[in-house]
């Protein structure tokens, strides 16, 4: 499986042809989407999802069933909504929806349905919350920084997963001087493939 990141948690899977992006949002390149078969949408935010650039591919989008996006009405948009613990082909790639709800910034807001993705068994994609899958995970997209979360979480979420690679996704709120903290945090404290990639560049 080749992996390719997009600006902030935007990325492209391709496996012998097939092409499957996840959370293609209005702050990640259109180039993600070229040949892309089906999209998966972890939530509602629009850092995961553009709705009007989804529209105009015309590929099957899967979102999560209690998801309110705005503008899904969208003609030439065929969404396919989706539940915890669902399982389904998407692109010829084999996909199980986990988790359930958007990790909490203040107060309780946002309160949002939010789905991580297993996909083929061996990537997991959680959107924006550290719910932890109860199997192996390969390879984690790891939210690396958000208001919804703080950097001590992020690093216990990858500990406790112990996948054999780390990439990291959720990063566009982040300068370099800043990023460069992240990921020499990340480096010192896990010892699971931690490799940050830069928007384009494949792994």
């Amino acid at each position: 499986m080749m992996i390719t990141k997009y600006s902030h948690a935007c990325v492209r899977l391709e496996h012998e042809g097939r092409v499957l992006v996840i959370d293609p949002g209005t702050w990640s390149e259109p180039a993600a989407l070229t040949g892309a078969e089906a999209i998966l949408v972890t939530h509602e935010h629009a850092d995961h999802i553009d709705v009007l650039r989804l529209a105009g591919l015309g590929v099957p989008v899967y979102a999560p069933a209690d998801a309110d996006i705005p503008g899904v009405e969208v003609p030439g948009l065929d969404v396919t909504r989706v539940s915890s613990g669902d399982e389904f082909t998407a692109a010829g790639f084999r996909v199980r929806a986990v988790g359930g709800r958007h990790a909490f910034i203040y107060g309780g807001q946002p309160d949002c349905a939010n789905l991580g993705y297993l996909v083929d068994d061996r990537l997991y994609h959680p959107g924006d919350a550290l719910h932890i899958p109860d199997q192996p995970v390969e390879t984690l997209l790891v939210p690396v920084h958000g208001p919804w979360m703080k950097l001590d979480e992020a690093i216990d979420f990858v500990r406790a997963i112990n996948p054999a690679r780390t990439f990291p996704i959720h990063d566009a709120m982040v300068n370099e001087k800043g990023l460069a903290s992240i990921n020499g945090w990340f480096g010192h404290a896990t010892a699971n493939g931690y490799r940050w990639l830069a928007p384009g560049e494949t792994a």
